[in-house]
């Protein structure tokens, strides 16, 4: 009778260890399994797209070029970055000359240049991408009273042929020719379009002409000197000048649209065939709706 006592609590202890042990594993296999299938918290996903983050703010672009440009591109770039883009974008203004010799050299990715390119800047093999047309406004002080000038006056007024204001319809006073400095993209489309390049390409613009840095200096002097005569972008026009008909057609921007100004040109980005994607987009953006919008607060939209 004790003998079978014994085995019975023998048993049961025995059982009651091992149900134990099974609990025990369980609980164990239910930890890992719960450990191996719950998703990665953000902060164990962050470093990676905090590195993706990191690797798309490193990506410089470089804009350089024509101050004719360069002021729309300041708001181009902003609109763009506002896209959710973290590229680091760097804008200068410092003539379509220097920008397009910037993207021949690759020291820029993109060149504005507000003039068509020449025949050897064209055989360099950059990508041309218009992204807007511009008139460009012969002005002259508001008190002065010639309202009209052809063509072939405001050629002769620039390269020193007529002088005097009384000589195209005005008072008699000798006139003041304001030009842009050498490199300007509106200068050397204005001196394309009015043929004011001898057989060398060398500017036939009179030597007494007084050379301002930029259009707001254009402006500024013209504005201040009732004898003066320059030529601006048709965007940048307000009371402070005067924009002078061209063989009777004003300088407007459905006359420019129309093609019946002739003084015009087109807004031009330019960059090497092997551009970085980052750089690409920069340009499909501009030439995309919202680019163009803001484009055509100032400039003719090429849509």
């Amino acid at each position: 009778m004790k003998r079978k006592f014994l085995a019975c609590f023998a048993a049961l202890t025995l059982g009651t260890m091992m149900f134990a042990g099974c609990s025990a594993n369980t609980g164990n296999e239910n930890k890992t399994n719960e450990a191996s299938t719950t998703p990665a918290t953000s902060a164990e996903a962050s470093p990676e797209a905090s590195s993706a983050d990191t690797t798309r703010k490193g990506v410089k672009i470089s804009i350089v070029g024509s101050t004719t440009i360069a002021e729309p591109m300041e708001k181009l770039v902003e609109a763009y970055k506002a896209t959710g883009s973290p590229d680091n974008i760097e804008v200068q203004g410092n003539g379509s000359s220097a920008g397009i010799k910037a993207a021949i050299d690759g020291t820029a990715d993109i060149g504005m240049a507000s003039r068509e390119l020449s025949e050897e800047e064209k055989g360099s093999g950059l990508v041309e991408t218009v992204i807007a047309y511009d008139g460009i406004a012969v002005v002259v002080n508001p008190s002065n009273g010639v309202t009209d000038l052809t063509k072939d006056q405001v050629k002769d007024i620039f390269e020193g042929k007529i002088t005097n204001w009384s000589e195209v319809g005005g008072v008699d006073k000798d006139i003041i020719v304001v030009t842009r400095e050498a490199g300007s993209g509106t200068r050397g489309a204005f001196e394309e379009i009015l043929k004011l390049l001898d057989e060398n390409k060398a500017s036939t613009i009179v030597e007494t002409a007084l050379v301002s840095e930029g259009t707001g200096a254009v402006m500024a002097t013209v504005a201040t000197k009732d004898a003066a005569i320059g030529f601006v972008s048709e965007g940048y026009l307000d009371d402070t000048v005067k924009a002078v008909a061209i063989d009777g057609v004003e300088c407007t921007v459905d006359n420019v649209k129309a093609g019946s100004y002739t003084i015009s040109r087109p807004l031009i980005l330019v960059a090497q065939p092997s551009i970085k994607a980052e750089a690409q987009e920069v340009i499909d953006f501009i030439v995309g709706d919202e680019g163009q919008k803001i484009m055509s607060d100032k400039y003719i939209s090429i849509k």
